[in-house]
């Protein structure tokens, strides 16, 4: 992977990794284009990047992440519980289901659930509008909804935030849950990934590396602030249209 295509990738995952448009997807088909082989290096690569994502979440959430929120970090593990469980059960039959055919049967199924859910959902005076007041069933509901982003092309994100939606919360307090959800979840994938791959590192390019790591932090950070920034005074509708085209393309060419 040469530096070029180290961006690329960098740009790809900051930009996904936190919006309901599955990075995971995104990631897939950049690789195919890029002629990049999914092999070792690669993978070491990718613990790289998910670590300047997780970065630029808790630079955004630095006041969150402290003993005075233990409440709502023993909320976020509960939510954290049901993908860590059943993706270790199941983590030989998941690794089959990464296909480019997969992703682009879930990129539209997820976008017609966006649809769906936007058609029907209502902002109530009732809805839940701050993060830290989530309940302990919330928090599991969300964590179960959680399980769905183990499908490639699902989105982690997209599926904490249909959760969220589901079980009461505003389109805000489900985008920042899913954010600091984020955390645990990427922490473990990424130190999972990290021991499998440590000794791929030594074989690195490392100005490659370190190129894709700023990117991939400066570019999730902006993303995250643009997208708190958007749904405040939007819906998700655009972006359950956008999976739809993405997936019906990745159909048609690929």
């Amino acid at each position: 992977m040469d530096i070029f295509q180290a961006i690329i990738i960098g740009i790809i995952e900051g930009f996904t990794e936190f919006l309901p448009i599955s990075s995971t997807g995104h990631m897939i088909v950049a690789s195919k284009f890029l002629g990049v082989s999914q092999d070792a290096l690669t993978k070491a690569y990718e613990v790289i990047i998910q670590f300047a994502a997780i970065m630029a979440v808790m630079l955004i959430y630095k006041e969150k992440i402290t003993f005075k929120k233990i409440a709502l970090w023993q909320k976020l593990f509960v939510a954290f519980l049901p993908l860590a469980i059943v993706g270790y059960l199941f983590k030989d039959q998941i690794k089959t289901l990464f296909t480019v055919e997969v992703v682009a049967w879930m990129f539209i199924i997820g976008g017609l659930v966006f649809l769906l859910l936007e058609y029907f959902y209502k902002e109530k005076e009732w809805h839940v509008s701050d993060v830290e007041a989530v309940s302990y069933t919330q928090a599991l509901w969300i964590g179960i909804a959680q399980i769905f982003s183990l499908i490639p092309g699902t989105s982690r994100a997209g599926a904490t935030i249909v959760g969220g939606l589901l079980v009461g919360m505003d389109r805000k307090a489900s985008a920042e849950f899913s954010f600091l959800l984020a955390i645990p979840v990427m922490a473990a994938v990424t130190g999972y990934d990290l021991l499998k791959h440590y000794q791929d590192f030594a074989d690195a390019n490392w100005g490659a590396f370190l190129a894709g790591f700023i990117t991939a932090f400066i570019v999730a950070y902006l993303t995250i602030k643009l997208f708190l920034a958007f749904i405040q005074r939007f819906t998700f509708v655009a972006f359950g249209i956008y999976r739809i085209l993405f997936g019906v393309v990745l159909l048609i060419f690929i």
